[in-house]
């Protein structure tokens, strides 16, 4: 089931106090990038994001999901009606996450 412009839309809405967010599409979903960093994507319409410390320790309680078969389970964030939170989440993992790899030429 891929995951709706909708809730792509409503999810962007909530993080545009954040500068920087981006999102690229991918097979019905969505990638999630903060300053060039990859912090999860839409799938299924649910935001998750990549399963750090610094996310595990922000969301304690966050159940762990597959995105889709065959993938790293990641940490469901619950709180998406809270722009407060999000905004709060992704800041607090972004210095923990990858840098991009560099572009082969």
């Amino acid at each position: 089931m891929a995951s709706s412009k909708e809730y792509l839309e409503f999810i962007l809405g909530q993080l545009s106090e954040l500068d920087e967010i981006t999102y690229r599409s991918m097979m019905g979903e969505f990638i999630i990038y903060y300053r060039g960093k990859i912090i999860g994507g839409i799938y299924d319409d649910r935001l998750l994001v990549k399963p750090i410390k610094a996310a595990i320790s922000y969301m304690p309680t966050a159940r762990y999901e597959l995105p889709y078969e065959g993938a790293k389970e990641m940490l469901l964030v619950d709180e998406v009606d809270n722009n407060e939170y999000l905004k709060g989440l992704i800041l607090a993992i972004y210095d923990e996450l990858p840098s991009p790899k560099p572009k082969k030429k």
